[in-house]
């Protein structure tokens, strides 16, 4: 069986919950499972140590998880139209994977949840995909014939799974949302599958 890594970091659970739609959509396609990973909190005060496994929740994810996976979701919710901290530290990170060419061919997707209804989820999306591109990585995005897609009210674009949380991340994900996250999920798998053929 072939992996898919779906990477995320989430504070309040509606990133978690876009993941969790993804990986059952990975789940879906025959020889294809889903790897979930998530990063630490990073701190201002560098004396502040995450522990190695946290309390609860997929493991954190390791360079490792990369190499061995033949597609990625990332997933990270909006930080002033920008992914959060945490994961942009990670991907700082994978420098030697680059060098080596390790990501290159690999197909790729990202999703986001954000606060509010024009909070940044396009240019959050977009801001995954860069470190994504510079790995040499595919770019798999969700297409117009998901119907979904025209009827949303709250998240889902083409460039990527969204979740609208509310200000407050009171909002659970929306039936379309995670559709269109089930969606990307299998479109995602289903590209790998193609690649590694």
């Amino acid at each position: 069986m072939d992996e898919i890594l779906v990477l995320y970091y989430s504070v309040h659970g509606g990133t978690r919950a876009l993941a969790e739609a993804i990986a059952q959509g990975v789940a879906e396609v025959p020889g294809m499972l889903p790897r979930v990973r998530t990063v630490p909190r990073v701190a201002a005060v560098v004396q502040r140590i995450e522990p190695p496994v946290p309390a609860n929740g997929p493991p954190y994810v390791e360079q490792a998880d990369l190499e061995e996976c033949v597609g990625l979701a990332l997933g990270s919710p909006t930080r002033f139209g920008n992914m959060a901290a945490p994961m942009k530290y990670f991907w700082d990170q994978t420098s030697g994977l680059w060098l080596s060419g390790a990501l290159a061919g690999k197909p790729a997707a990202v999703f986001t949840s954000t606060g509010s209804l024009h909070g940044g989820q396009e240019s959050t999306l977009l801001s995954m995909m860069l470190p994504l591109l510079h790995h040499g990585m595919f770019i798999v995005g969700v297409p117009y014939v998901e119907a979904e897609l025209m009827t949303t009210a709250s998240g889902g674009t083409p460039y990527g799974a969204s979740h609208h949380a509310g200000h407050d991340s009171s909002r659970a994900a929306t039936g379309e949302e995670l559709r269109l996250a089930l969606a990307l999920g299998r479109r995602l798998a289903a590209a790998a599958q193609k690649l590694v053929a």
